[in-house]
């Protein structure tokens, strides 16, 4: 078994990404995840369906914030397929138009492939995030 050159590759890429989005985002992890109902967090975000969870930025994992970072400055991304169609099949979130969601992995330090965590991004500017691949989401609030 082993780890393929490509996959090292990829890892060091991902580190010095993760080290200087960190600086830049002074992502340090919180204490502990709050989740609120959306009515109690949200005021000017996108439409969400109801019941669905929040998460405040500053809450979600270190990995979490710097993909949220590197979503908002367009890479560069660990995976080929960070950036590709998410289509919601699961229905969780709002329904949308095919092409609406993107995904994003959140890396899971010690996994061997992608993990489960990923940001779906909305068209719209909106974040959502799961650490259960897509069984449940919860909208990031900045």
């Amino acid at each position: 078994m082993g780890i393929k050159p490509s996959s090292w590759k990829q890892a060091i890429l991902y580190l010095a990404v993760l080290a200087a989005a960190c600086l830049f985002f002074n992502c340090a992890p919180s204490a502990s995840t709050v989740e609120q109902s959306v009515p109690a967090a949200i005021e000017n975000q996108a439409i969400v369906s109801a019941g669905t969870k929040v998460i405040n930025v500053a809450d979600l994992p270190p990995e979490g914030s710097t993909t949220l970072g590197l979503i908002k400055s367009n890479g560069p991304f660990p995976y080929s397929k960070d950036g590709t169609v998410f289509s919601n099949y699961e229905g969780l979130l709002p329904d949308k138009p095919g092409g609406y969601y993107h995904e994003y992995t959140v890396i899971t330090p010690g996994s061997h492939d992608r993990g489960a965590r990923r940001v779906v991004a909305g068209g719209s500017g909106e974040y959502y995030y799961t650490d259960d691949h897509y069984r449940s989401f919860r909208l990031i609030q900045e």
